[in-house]
């Protein structure tokens, strides 16, 4: 993890797209802003965790154990 020490109104790029910026200090509290690309989604961590839990009980639910085996068309003789 790196950690850096920034004053309002400084900023941090990640990866030339994606700009931290301290907008405001209130106390212990931070504000933070982000500008990144629309294809670079943004959760607050809580949030990223429960989309990933939904995801994964959406895939684990859903998921049929053993397809069942379908009987053969007959054949026809013509």
């Amino acid at each position: 993890m790196l950690i850096l020490s920034r004053k309002t109104g400084e900023s941090v790029v990640i990866d030339g797209r994606i700009l931290v910026k301290i907008v405001r200090l209130d106390g212990d509290l931070v504000k933070v802003g982000i500008e990144a690309p629309a294809d670079v989604p943004v959760h607050r961590l809580e949030v990223y965790e429960e989309i990933q839990k939904a995801n994964q009980a959406a895939v684990t639910k859903n998921r049929p154990r053993i397809l069942p085996k379908l009987p053969q068309p007959a054949t026809r003789v013509v």
